[in-house]
């Protein structure tokens, strides 16, 4: 299951990434006349927060763009601590899962049935769903993604500077990108720690994702690389304190065994 999350994670960033490589080329203007269910009632809102949050702090569209990432990150905050206790519980059913499909190892539609039936009902002696961990990221997709196309479509960001750097340019240092990729990798090392047996594709993509962001943010607008590392950099903090590094509760655990047999 927690493989699933993961590989889901990935590919929300996927679908974020394609979603702005189809309209960063020739995007087009969002307005309060643009028309659409998508553009008119997820799109414009969230570009409208933006603007709005900007005049509040004397027209810093920069400092919009880290504001509203942050309220919607905390917004969404609720369905991401729900996903990881979830992937917990079935982190701690694990031994018993095994057990089960040695037991039922014969790969037979009839024990198979059998193996199914007896999952379901260790799931529901434990009051775990095994699909809601998948939910919070269907739910947070649209909301991403429309946030991330708000950024591409609202022309007055293009327009205005923030810190050293242009929003409608690439960053000319290049130190957004790298801080970019840097924290994608980092975000997505925290969130693999404790999978234990992960498959090499998950692993590769855990260098093949930042390198990615790496040079989307060398050449896309600036504004787009504030959102990522603003994103990470939340992300980040959240799974540390969420879902504490296994490596040291690991530790933990084995001083405590070596205690014990002292």
């Amino acid at each position: 299951m927690k493989k699933r999350i993961l590989l889901m994670a990935t590919l929300l960033a996927f679908v974020v990434i394609a979603a702005g490589c189809s309209t960063i080329n020739d995007p087009v203007p969002i307005t309060a006349e643009s028309t659409g269910f998508w553009s008119k009632y997820i799109v414009y809102p969230l570009s409208w927060l933006i603007t709005s949050t900007a005049e509040l702090f004397g027209n810093s569209y920069g400092l919009g763009i880290v504001i509203v990432t942050l309220l919607i990150r905390l917004a969404i905050l609720p369905l991401m601590i729900k996903q990881t206790q979830n992937s917990k519980a079935m982190q701690v059913l694990q031994p018993e899962m095994q057990k089960l499909r040695e037991k039922y190892s014969s790969k037979d539609a009839q024990t198979q049935q059998k193996l199914q039936q007896e999952m379901m009902q260790l799931f529901q002696k434990h009051s775990v769903n095994p699909l809601a961990g998948c939910f919070p990221l269907l739910i947070q997709m649209p909301i991403l993604i429309g946030f991330y196309q708000a950024i591409i479509r609202t022309e007055e960001i293009a327009t205005h500077t923030f810190l050293w750097f242009d929003l409608g340019a690439p960053d000319p240092f290049y130190i957004l990108p790298v801080i970019a990729g840097v924290t994608t990798f980092l975000q997505q090392k925290l969130m693999m720690a404790g999978s234990e047996g992960v498959n090499p594709q998950m692993q590769m993509m855990l260098y093949i994702m930042p390198v990615m962001i790496l040079i989307f943010a060398i050449n896309f607008p600036a504004a787009l690389s504030l959102y990522w590392v603003v994103g990470n950099i939340f992300m980040i903090v959240q799974t540390y304190f969420i879902k504490p590094p296994v490596v040291a509760s690991t530790a933990a655990k084995d001083g405590k065994v070596r205690g014990a047999k002292k």
